[in-house]
């Protein structure tokens, strides 16, 4: 039979066997955070905004501000030239401006920031569209000479004037429903401060009258 100090021997070996072999084990745990093995760092595609109302009116404006933005790239000559750089700036502007807000929106990155009244914007946003686009439509519509190129940008500039205008509503219905929202929360906030702040009459204070 073994003793104590064979058998304490024994033990000490197989426990640094132990650890040699789980050292040179190719499957080591991790402690590595599980958001930090997502390739894009946890960003998905929003599917249901795509597919919303509000989605399908973004994808509208910045693929007609993008097509009216080269429609009016493709005129080479022009006299006066006044009303085609303002149309220029306009679809140039709305195409971008539009388009970070639906890669924010779609990508869910507004969510990161919510310092930001996202739906405020987006009313600014499409109603500024909406009216510089109408006001460069009809421009470029007095000013040009009638050519292809430019009676396709005066289309598709009323086009999108028409689809800014339907997102600004939209966008107007949701700032409402946001602000009723607000004003909910603020009174029933108020509400609770009200109702923690009743005096309760304590006993010693009730000794003191008696």
């Amino acid at each position: 039979m073994r003793n104590g100090d064979d058998l304490e021997g024994f033990d000490g070996e197989a426990s640094s066997a132990s650890m040699i072999s789980a050292a040179s084990s190719p499957y080591q745990p991790t402690t590595e955070p599980v958001s930090q093995r997502r390739g894009l760092g946890g960003l998905r595609c929003d599917l249901d905004y795509l597919r919303g109302t509000l989605g399908r009116l973004k994808l509208a404006e910045v693929l007609l501000a993008l097509t009216a933005f080269i429609c009016i790239e493709t005129i080479m000559e022009c006299s006066p030239c006044e009303g085609l750089y303002f149309f220029e700036f306009v679809s140039c502007s709305a195409l971008v401006v539009t388009g970070a807000l639906l890669l924010l929106f779609s990508l869910s990155l507004h969510t990161r920031i919510p310092q930001i009244n996202w739906n405020l914007t987006d009313l600014v946003n499409t109603g500024l569209s909406t009216f510089f686009f109408f006001i460069a439509s009809v421009v470029l519509a007095a000013l040009n000479h009638k050519t292809g190129a430019e009676i396709a940008a005066v289309v598709f500039g009323f086009l999108a004037t028409a689809v800014f205008a339907l997102n600004a509503a939209v966008a107007v219905q949701r700032w409402r429903l946001g602000r009723r929202q607000q004003s909910r929360q603020g009174s029933e906030y108020i509400r609770a401060r009200s109702e923690s702040r009743e005096v309760v009459p304590r006993p010693e204070i009730q000794r003191l009258d008696a």
